[in-house]
C-alpha cells in the first residue's frame, strides 16, 4: 500500500486533490492511503507516509520540512501549481508515486 501525505496551510485545500487521487488509484486497482493534514500537524504526522507532497501556500517551508523528513529517508516536495490548481489528481498521484520509487 502506498502512503502519501498532502500538506498545507490547513488541510482543508488539499482535500478535494486528495479525493481525486483516491479516484485515480481506484481506477488504476492501487492501493493506497492519502492524507490531507496542516502544516502545524506535520512533525506528528510525517512519519506514517512514504512520501509528502506539500501544497503551494506552504511550499515557502519546503527546506524546513524536507531537512526534518531527511531523518527518515521520506521526500517532501512541492505538488506543481497547475496540477493543484486544476485538481489533477492523476498527475500529482503520478508524480508521487514517483518520489516514492526513487526513495526506495
Amino acid at each position: 500500500m502506498y502512503k502519501i501525505m498532502l500538506c498545507c496551510s490547513a488541510g482543508m485545500s488539499t482535500s478535494m486533490l486528495v479525493r481525486k487521487m483516491v479516484e485515480a488509484a481506484k481506477e488504476r486497482d492501487l492501493a493506497v492511503k492519502i492524507d490531507a493534514y496542516g502544516v502545524s500537524e506535520f512533525d506528528t504526522q510525517y512519519p506514517h507516509y512514504q512520501v509528502v507532497l506539500l501544497g503551494p501556500q506552504v511550499k515557502y517551508m519546503l527546506k524546513s520540512l524536507s531537512d526534518k523528513a531527511a531523518t527518515q529517508n521520506i521526500p517532501v516536495q512541492p505538488i506543481d501549481t497547475m496540477d493543484y490548481g486544476m485538481q489533477r489528481g492523476d498527475n500529482v498521484l503520478d508524480y508521487a508515486l514517483s518520489l516514492i520509487s526513487a526513495a526506495n
